[in-house]
């Protein structure tokens, strides 16, 4: 059996890459490398979660040891990027005065549903492929730049060789397959925020989210940083141990995909919604994991009540430590987006600036994907600065790294700004209105999942009974 994510061996790697990122002791760093070398360890990070050869009994104690002693060493002071609510709060600015939700609020919830769940699907065949494989995929098909769905019909041998498709999402996500919403984590934990907010409220605790997801989510159907804390869970580590403890993973993006709900629920109020994002993510995550968390509320909190992207992302922005890793990515991000444009040209050139910033992470790193998000979102604005649906997403996706998450986010955000309406059949009309999930419940349809996040506005004070009304009457 090949477990990603999770055997010793593995995890070593990545965490030296994370423990040199929190600027833990470089020489005692360069001894654990030298050691686990010798011994005939890799150093090197799987891309894929797990090495080709699994590890003898000797070198995964070994990992195991190595593991102990590098989660021993102490991080390097980082007052600019606290984990404490009220440590990361004293870093904020003001939060901005935005509007209240209107009575459009049940259409931007509907139009965020369906906008997350297209781009997710845009990107799921594709993820794990670096940007220049997408691209010969896409030329060698017809459908470069990206305007339209992937599809495997004309594909030649030799490409499909060099470029596999993701091999869960390939036979639901490409466009001769496409029926509905198939299963996928970015879409599971949307809806799995649903059911923790209808059980315990905003009063929710991060040991509740854990009890969440012992009672729901199937341990099969969680990575990276979930992966870890799930099994920290289970090992009976006490929150926030759960994100530290053999999890190298604690800054990459798991906790930014959780978050989405936690903004709609909470129109215009991106403290709030932050406050939520931050209660939930750190199960799993530390720092900037947290961060990204944060900051996808704060764009779903805004996108309820804003008119266009800019001011969404300026919103967003509130909620960021601003001297942190992440808010340096953001602002990388909407700086190429602001001098560039959603041209083929324009969009090289910006995403040829992220990744010669951020090359060198991992493709499920918060850090590049969180750049990928805000630069999407700011070149694929259209001339009513609401951001233009296909161009949005398809900026997101072919950035290469985390194709299906980036997707998603941005997806959300420009399908609340436009409504059902203005993201267009050609995306709206192959998801036929569903979503499969592995959790308890199965498909679900995305109207009733509007009408559910609708509710639970209305019951914190944050929308009025009719638009609840107005999602019902679609379903």
């Amino acid at each position: 059996m090949r477990l990603t994510w999770a055997q010793p061996e593995d995890l070593l790697a990545h965490e030296l890459v994370q423990a040199a990122a929190e600027g833990k002791d470089a020489a005692a760093l360069a001894d654990v490398r030298e050691r686990w070398a010798v011994a005939g360890g890799d150093p090197v990070p799987a891309v894929s979660g797990a090495g080709p050869v699994p590890a003898t009994p000797a070198l995964r104690a070994l990992a195991r040891d190595l593991l102990v002693e590098l989660d021993a060493l102490p991080a390097a002071p980082a007052p600019h990027e606290p984990d404490d609510w009220d440590a990361i709060l004293a870093t904020l600015p003001a939060a901005p005065a935005l509007p209240a939700s209107g009575p459009a609020y049940g259409d931007r919830v509907l139009g965020a549903w369906t906008g997350r769940a297209a781009g997710c699907l845009l990107g799921k065949p594709v993820e794990k492929i670096p940007r220049a494989g997408i691209e010969e995929i896409l030329r060698a098909t017809g459908r470069w730049p990206l305007d339209r769905w992937f599809t495997a019909v004309g594909l030649p041998d030799d490409v499909a060789a060099r470029w596999p498709w993701n091999k869960r999402s390939a036979p639901t996500s490409l466009e001769e397959n496409i029926d509905g919403m198939p299963e996928d984590d970015d879409l599971n934990y949307p809806i799995l925020a649903l059911a923790l907010l209808e059980k315990h409220g905003r009063g929710f605790t991060t040991d509740d989210v854990a009890q969440l997801w012992l009672d729901a989510l199937p341990a099969g159907r969680v990575f990276t940083a979930e992966r870890a804390a799930y099994r920290n869970v289970l090992d009976a580590r006490p929150v926030p141990e759960t994100a530290t403890h053999h999890n190298p993973f604690r800054e990459w993006i798991g906790a930014l995909i959780r978050t989405d709900v936690l903004g709609w629920v909470s129109p215009g109020d991106v403290r709030e919604a932050a406050r939520l994002a931050w209660t939930d993510a750190r199960l799993s995550h530390t720092r900037n994991g947290v961060y990204g968390a944060m900051w996808a509320a704060a764009l779903a909190s805004a996108a309820m009540v804003c008119e266009t992207v800019d001011e969404v992302l300026d919103a967003a922005d509130a909620v960021v430590p601003p001297g942190s890793r992440l808010a340096a990515a953001i602002r990388l991000g909407r700086d190429a987006g602001r001098d560039g444009d959603a041209s083929e040209a324009g969009v090289r050139a910006g995403l040829d600036a992220l990744h010669a910033a951020y090359g060198d992470l991992h493709w499920v790193h918060v850090l590049n994907n969180a750049a990928v998000i805000a630069y999407a979102l700011t070149a694929g604005r259209g001339p009513d600065g609401r951001g233009d649906f296909g161009a949005s997403v398809a900026i997101a996706v072919t950035a290469g790294w985390d194709t299906d998450s980036a997707g998603a986010t941005v997806g959300g955000v420009v399908g609340a700004l436009r409504g059902v309406d203005g993201i267009g059949a050609r995306w709206t009309g192959p998801l036929d209105g569903r979503i499969a999930t592995s959790l308890p419940g199965g498909e679900q349809r995305i109207v009733d999942l509007a009408a559910r996040t609708v509710a639970l506005a209305t019951v914190a004070g944050g929308a009025a009974q009719g638009t609840v009304q107005g999602a019902e009457a679609r379903a």
